[in-house]
């Protein structure tokens, strides 16, 4: 039995955020289980977004620990700011509104595995791969201000899968697009999930939501429901 692939990905505990005297969330445990795609709803204001960029090492998370369990079955734990060094590799976040570097498209999507010292044959390959399952070769060359929104989205979401996380956290994905850019979002969101890593995305997209197999959390009144129906 592999007791690294049978552990939760994550378990962070303790996670609260106060904003002047009130209590915006306070979330005694949050086990993100493996190979699973989860919809965060809840109302405008209920902390959404902050929490995903909790998680991810953005923003601060006095007091909040985190548990995990590394290959060879050892588990670890660590308080989550600063996120961990193990954990910087596993998690990507993309932001409801993505930026990208003014540089071309394949550069964009080659950063974070330049940052991390990938050889560039491997880059190379990888890159060449994230273009065609987002879609994008026909961009590559281009200027990102040049980009129609869903291509900005689709590009993000290259960007991200490239460095092959196991949490990848989505901060409203479809929430700018209509029409066959959302579709072509969705559908990429899809194959994500069926790909086996977890992804977990604040949004109040109903197609999103209704995608088979997605769980939904529901985040509100400082609390948050991980078995809402």
């Amino acid at each position: 039995m592999n007791t690294a692939m049978n552990a939760p990905l994550l378990t962070v505990r303790g996670l609260t955020r106060r904003v002047g005297a009130r209590h915006l969330f306070d979330i005694p445990e949050l086990v993100f289980p493996r190979a699973t795609a989860v919809a965060l709803t809840g109302v405008n204001g209920a902390g959404k977004s902050t929490l995903l960029r909790m998680i991810a090492g953005l923003e601060p998370a006095p007091g909040a620990t985190v548990a995990w369990t590394n290959g060879d079955g050892k588990p670890q734990e660590a308080p989550l700011t600063p996120l961990p060094a193990p954990l910087r590799q596993r998690v990507a976040y993309m932001h409801q509104h993505p930026y990208l570097f003014r540089t071309s498209v394949r550069d964009n999507i080659a950063y974070g595995l330049r940052a991390r010292g990938v050889p560039h044959e491997e880059i190379a390959r990888r890159v060449g791969a994230a273009l065609g399952w987002a879609g994008i070769v026909h961009v590559q060359d281009t200027a990102p201000e040049m980009l129609s929104g869903g291509e900005i989205q689709r590009v993000a979401l290259a960007r991200a899968k490239v460095l092959e996380p196991d949490l990848l956290l989505l901060d409203e994905p479809t929430s700018n697009l209509d029409g066959h850019a959302r579709e072509q979002v969705i559908a990429l969101i899809g194959e994500l999930a069926a790909e086996g890593r977890s992804v977990v995305m604040v949004c109040h997209d109903r197609e999103l939501i209704n995608l088979p197999g997605v769980v939904r959390w529901k985040l509100g009144e400082g609390r948050l429901d991980t078995r809402h129906r």
